[in-house]
């Protein structure tokens, strides 16, 4: 079985890739760099996952739920008794604090025409690459401080935190759930550095030595100032 989804769609036959314990990853570090952010997670869209589901003459979307590991959820089910996806949204849980909320919808993945990698290599089209097959949880700051938003919102992770993701198949025509993953793995967000240890390479001084240099400095130069302000005054 293949390690990653992005080399799923590339390594499997479609017949043989769909796999229910299959669970959300983090992306590839050759496709994302510096993967997690301090409020960001990057994950890789789930290729040839839900084939096995998916009917003719029928419409599917996905969604995508997000949950903190921490979070004292009373359940952490995504759908409701008749089998319709929850709808709830990162304000009624309280900012991800009471459960999963819905953190985005976007089309299946085509497992039979993926996006070339090859592409990443152009800077034309690596950006349009990216987006087909990465999905960037945390990156949409336009809802988080409007309490009345009730559409899909993404707003930024907090930094040091581990959440948990799960990616469900929804019958748009039906408006009911066909397919899930499982939960992923806690996958956390990076601390923020205190200044006192930024890495200054190549010194490598810490923040509070950047701090004293820098002050140092305006001192030198004020002296020297000074200094020349007598001397034009003397020679005057």
């Amino acid at each position: 079985m293949c390690s990653s989804w992005v080399i799923l769609a590339f390594c499997c036959l479609p017949q043989l890739c769909a796999d229910q314990s299959l669970k959300p990853q983090i992306a590839a570090p050759q496709l994302a760099k510096n993967n997690p952010t301090l409020t960001t997670v990057a994950l890789e869209k789930p290729f040839c996952m839900f084939d096995s589901s998916l009917y003719p003459n029928k419409s599917y979307v996905i969604y995508l739920y997000a949950m903190k590991e921490s979070a004292t959820a009373i359940s952490s089910q995504v759908t409701n008794n008749s089998s319709k996806p929850l709808n709830s949204t990162f304000h009624q849980t309280s900012g991800r604090q009471l459960g999963p909320y819905k953190a985005a919808l976007f089309n299946v993945p085509n497992c039979a025409s993926p996006p070339k990698l090859a592409d990443i290599g152009d800077a034309n089209k690596v950006s349009d690459v990216l987006k087909q097959y990465l999905f960037r949880v945390g990156d949409d700051v336009t809802c988080l401080y409007d309490p009345n938003f009730l559409a899909v919102c993404n707003p930024p992770l907090a930094s040091d935190t581990a959440y948990r993701f799960k990616y469900v198949l929804v019958d748009s025509t039906e408006g009911i759930m066909k397919d899930q993953t499982l939960w992923s793995d806690p996958i956390k967000t990076r601390r923020a550095q205190l200044p006192l240890k930024i890495d200054t390479w190549p010194g490598r001084r810490s923040g509070g030595m950047i701090v004293i240099t820098s002050i140092l400095s305006v001192l030198v130069f004020l002296l020297l100032a000074g200094f020349l302000a007598s001397v034009s005054s003397a020679v005057m």
